[in-house]
């Protein structure tokens, strides 16, 4: 197995990366000849290790991890992770905004469901079709939500026309 020795690289070499002894082969017994010999410290140079690696730009952020995404979107359990992280305030624009969403979808099934709920229990006359009209809103509500995750998945928008501006407008006001 041959190994490229950093010098062929064009990388300066410190006393302490030749502290390998060539004889014996244990560490920490080297002489100093391989520095020696390729010149290092002889003429008096300082030793300075390698300059640092660049700094990504302020404005670079890492990349929000798909499933952190996809787990606010999951219907009714996605609910309380997206305030959480609205109620921080912390996050991208795109956790800040994907957290709305999921907030006003959750909270108007949950509106929904209670209204169709109670007009089922009081009503002499519809409690058939408000029970049926109760588990479209419940369907519609899960259909919409795992429709959101595959697009999170392909890498398309998370946004929804009419909710997503709702969200913005009112819960944006309040909880960012």
């Amino acid at each position: 197995m041959s190994l490229i020795h950093p010098s062929s690289l064009g990388v300066r070499q410190t006393p302490m990366d030749n502290f390998k002894s060539k004889e014996t082969g244990d560490w920490g017994l080297g002489n100093g000849e391989e520095a020696r010999e390729q010149g290092a410290g002889s003429k008096g140079e300082k030793f300075s290790p390698l300059p640092p690696a660049p700094r990504p730009s302020a404005s670079f952020q890492s990349p929000i991890p798909k499933t952190q995404l996809l787990l606010y979107l999951i219907p009714i359990i996605g609910f309380f992770p997206s305030l959480w992280t609205l109620y921080r305030g912390q996050g991208s624009r795109e956790q800040l905004a994907i957290s709305r969403l999921s907030i006003t979808l959750a909270l108007t099934w949950l509106l929904g469901y209670l209204l169709l709920t109670t007009g089922t229990a009081t009503s002499d006359y519809f409690p058939l079709r408000l029970f049926i009209l109760n588990s479209f809103l419940t369907s519609g509500y899960f259909l919409v939500s795992v429709w959101l995750i595959l697009r999170l998945m392909q890498g398309k928008s998370g946004r929804l026309p009419g909710f997503s501006n709702l969200a913005e407008r009112v819960l944006g006001k309040y909880l960012s």
